[in-house]
């Protein structure tokens, strides 16, 4: 009974292919006659190993590495090509086979035919042939080797222009194409019938006319674009087989319900590993303008994007643009779902280990639809309308027809579709940021592409932005957005996502409708932090105040764009909290001290936009908002000193604020040392330290004027004729030819040399001067806030003095009633400052982009290693390796490099560290 078996149960190189695989980087057989054998036939057995040993994608990845494939185009290049040529062309015939795609079979079915398998490769026997293991290994194949060849190439394409891209010539002996006049099979209904009659309806790339004898076959590029686009839609590979029609694999369908579609028949949640292959190759495709320099990024459009963006047929444009949207908004899972509850469990994640198939999938449809809408190179740039002084970009379906499309969007079961999903991802990250053990929740891994396609969104479709801003969860999502700034913004590789998420705030708040949802009260659960914080203003004023406060500088480029969102949302700033009052004149003391306002060249405009600020509520809101005001009168030593600010008396303060902590820590010093002398826990007698720290606190005090006064009484104290007596102990020597000022004190006699002193405060090489600080001095709205001083604080100071019970309280009902409107100046009109698109700005963005896809692309494959991006600069760490996305590889947009203008930014250098 036992004659049947095999004698041997050994395969030819092991029984599970593993001695092969190790072999194959080594034998001459292997990937070593890539190299070794010129000319290698397109026909030749060697080709066959590349198709059927592989397993996975890690398998690929690991066993061809790098070098062997740039040496290979280097010593033998016309093999690479042919194994590019043949792994297309196997991928189309493997298309029309009958015998693609295997059937899925269940968990044990399929255990079982491995195991009949191995046996029957064990005995000898020939095996089974694998159809969708072959086109597996197909794109896998190519997104190893493709990466390589834009590397080597890099801004010279003439191996991809010859390769890839040529047209060959034959006779035409066909009467037309029959594909061509098929109908489409799915349309989503337009609000414009003339743009829609303006779409492509079929390539651009068209067959020439009959008249013609010869027509020009599609180039081996295009071909395999069309492949991938066959295999995003195949029945049994990635849709559900039960949609298949007779033997008609391709179905152009919406892999899920949303836009577009209200079915969920195509999907199948066994084909995710699938899509997400075909859309990694995909991505590799449109990877070839990280090649490409930031100075040549506009100028050298890539081919591969190109072609995708415009040449691909509306049908299919609208069917992926779908598909790509409604699987990323549709990853949040439902709340009675089995994966929602499983996801509730603390350190659930920790107990499952492997990489989640959906979370793999959703990531790759988020970075595939921001890399394609924010294509704009070349041909693609969207075109300009309107007069010089006020042009807008628009996408058109010859541009961009992803970008034109996504602008088409008009419904609001779409709108809602859209925002509810990224709000559910945004919700997601919230759970897993405020949660009371550490680590219980694992991260949304494609928060950051999330939030770069909502940037997108708002941009591109204006409907969308107004029905955000309409909507209930307006303040819900700006609440997300800054609550993820602010937990990430001590991450260095993090910077770049805090100023994209700096200028979407900025983007939001030019809207009168987000003004006017700042009164509303903040609903959605966010950190503890934010606990007692009621409404949208509140909330805007204390998260921008945290992430400039507690950055101490490091971004600055984040500054200006949050600082004009609250000057955009300052006229409609009501009955602001005690709190959120005193961060605003905080956050106005800091930029007005003299290290802050003379280290850099665009500082003073952060004190032009908090004085509109100010401006604005007092013009539009002063009645409503009595303890803001009542700050604004408490520090007003700070605007008096502003109004007469010179560099001299700007560097006299840093001079003697620097001398004032040099003397303090000598003191220190010293009272520690006698500590120590005199024995532990022993004060001398000779040493009074209640008595002189509270002297040396009020020497620091009486000439410190950049300290806002603690109290009324203080601020009444401070008239005139005691501030000129108190400035009579600090003189100011006019300075000599020599640049030299003289300052005494009471307890510092020091000469300043103003040339040098403002070279050390300056970044950069900036070295302030008087003339640059006549320029912009003279130019604040200092008018409203001094008159409103001039006004109110001698009125203000007479109602404490005369009531000194409940004083507060009848100060700011005094302030709710007062009028000032018949001495204040005429109010400046309301003006928003909207973020503006720049070349610069867009070669950021794009490296941002590209610079998240990259870390993403680092595990576990490793995509783009061993190649060298020219978009952005690249650093690996050596600490942690496992740790991708906090320490081994980030990327931060070209932050750190100070900017010459509000909204136009450096070209981006992504960092790694």
């Amino acid at each position: 009974m036992f004659s049947k078996l095999p004698q041997r149960l050994s395969a030819p190189f092991g029984l599970l292919g593993d001695e092969a695989k190790l072999a194959f980087p080594s034998q001459p057989g292997g990937i070593v006659k890539l190299w070794a054998t010129r000319n290698i036939p397109e026909r030749d057995s060697y080709w066959e190993q590349y198709f059927v040993l592989f397993d996975s994608a890690s398998d690929v990845f690991s066993l061809i590495a790098p070098h062997q494939i740039r040496r290979a185009l280097v010593e033998a290049p016309e093999n690479v090509a042919t194994l590019i040529r043949v792994a297309c062309n196997r991928l189309s015939t493997l298309l029309t086979d009958h015998t693609f795609p295997e059937p899925t079979a269940t968990a044990t079915s399929a255990t079982v035919a491995a195991f009949t398998s191995t046996i029957r490769k064990a005995s000898g026997g020939a095996s089974e042939r694998n159809a969708t293991k072959e086109v597996l290994n197909c794109l896998r194949i190519l997104q190893r080797v493709l990466p390589i060849i834009f590397d080597v190439q890099g801004e010279s394409n003439a191996f991809e222009l010859e390769l890839l891209w040529k047209n060959e010539e034959v006779e035409d002996l066909e009467d037309g194409d029959a594909s061509s006049s098929a109908p489409s099979q799915f349309v989503i209904e337009d609000e414009d019938d003339s743009d829609i009659e303006d779409a492509p309806k079929t390539p651009v790339a068209s067959a020439p006319p009959n008249n013609k004898p010869k027509k020009k076959l599609p180039s081996l590029g295009e071909k395999l674009f069309t492949n991938l686009i066959d295999l995003m839609f195949c029945c049994g590979f990635t849709l559900s087989p039960k949609i298949q029609v007779d033997h008609h694999k391709i179905n152009y369908v919406i892999w899920e319900k949303g836009i577009g579609s209200t079915s969920d028949a195509a999907a199948a949640s066994a084909y995710d590993n699938n899509k997400t292959e075909v859309l990694r190759l995909l991505l590799v495709l449109l990877s070839r303008q990280i090649y490409v320099p930031p100075g040549a990024l506009f100028t050298k459009p890539s081919l591969y994007t190109l072609h995708f963006v415009q040449q691909v047929p509306r049908r299919d444009v609208l069917t992926i643009l779908c598909s790509l949207l409604n699987t990323a908004m549709n990853s949040t899972p439902s709340e009675m779902s089995i994966g929602a509850m499983a996801g509730k469990l603390p350190y659930n994640h920790l107990v499952f280990k492997g990489e989640d198939p959906r979370a793999k999938l959703v990531g790759m449809c988020f970075q595939v639809l921001s890399v394609l809408l924010d294509f704009q190179s070349g041909t693609a740039k969207d075109r300009t309308e309107g007069p010089p002084e006020n042009q807008t970009s628009t996408p058109t379906p010859k541009t961009n027809s992803f970008r034109y499309f996504l602008m088409k969007l008009h419904r609001t079961q779409d709108f809602e579709f859209v925002l509810n999903g990224l709000c559910g991802i945004l919700l997601q990250q919230m759970h897993a940021m405020n949660n009371l053990l550490p680590g219980a929740r694992k991260p949304v891994p494609y928060v950051h592409e999330a939030i770069l396609f909502f940037w997108k969104m708002i941009e591109l479709n204006k409907k969308f932005q107004k029905y955000v801003l309409e909507s209930d969860k307006c303040m819900d999502m700006v609440g997300y957005l800054l609550s993820y700034c602010v937990e990430v913004k001590d991450k260095p590789h993090q910077h770049g996502l805090c100023r994209a998420i700096s200028y979407i705030i900025q983007s939001l708040s030019a809207e009168p409708a987000f003004g006017i949802k700042l009164a509303e009260p903040m609903k959605a659960p966010f950190t503890t932090q934010w606990n007692g914080v009621a409404t949208g203003g509140d909330f805007l004023i204390h998260a921008i105040y945290s992430i400039v406060a507690t950055t101490s500088g490091t971004l600055n480029s984040l500054y200006p764009a949050l600082i004009i969102a609250l000057s955009n949302s300052a006229p409609y700033f009501k009955n602001l909290g005690v709190t959120a009052s005193a961060r605003l004149v905080q956050l106005f003391t800091s930029f007005a001290n003299p290290v802050f306002l003379l280290a850099d060249e665009g500082h003073p405009r952060l004190l032009f936009f908090m004085l509109e600020i100010f401006n604005s509520v007092i013009n539009n809101h002063l009645n409503e908002n009595p303890t803001l005001i009542l700050d604004i009168l408490t520090s007003h030593k700070a605007f008096e000193d502003l109004a007469k600010f010179t560099l001299a008396s700007g560097l006299r303060e840093v001079k003697r604020v620097q001398m004032a902590k040099e003397e303090l820590a000598k003191r220190t010093n010293n009272n520690n040392s006698n500590a120590d002398n005199k024995g532990k826990g022993r004060v001398p007698d000779e040493v009074d330290l209640g008595g002189d720290a509270g002297a040396e606190k009020a020497k620091l005090l009486q000439h410190e004027s950049w300290n806002r006064a603690s109290s009324l009484e203080e601020a009444a104290g401070s008239s005139p004729t005691t501030r000129s007596e108190s400035l009579e102990s600090t003189r100011v020597v006019s300075p000599p030819p020599g640049g030299e000022v003289g300052v005494s004190s009471p307890f510092l006699d020091v000469v300043i040399n103003i040339d040098g002193l403002a070279a050390s405060i300056g970044r950069n090489g900036f070295v302030a001067t008087q003339e640059w600080v006549t320029s912009w001095q003279q130019g604040l709205p200092l008018d409203t806030v001094l008159v409103l001083i001039s006004d109110l604080l001698v009125k203000v100071q007479e109602l404490q003095n005369s009531r000194k019970v409940n004083s507060a309280t009848a100060i700011r009902e005094f302030l709710s009633n007062v009028s000032v409107k018949d001495v204040l100046p005429p109010p400046s009109p309301i003006v928003t400052r909207q973020f503006v698109w720049s070349e610069a700005s867009l070669v950021w963005l794009t490296s941002l982009i590209w610079g998240e896809v990259y870390v993403r692309g680092m595990t576990p494959l490793g995509i783009w290693n061993g190649t060298n991006v020219k978009l952005f600069h690249v650093k690996h760490s050596q600490n942690q390796p496992r740790q991708i996305t906090e320490t081994v590889t980030n990327v931060v947009g070209g932050f750190l490099r100070r900017t010459t203008s509000d909204n136009q930014t450096q070209a981006a250098r992504g960092r790694m560290s």
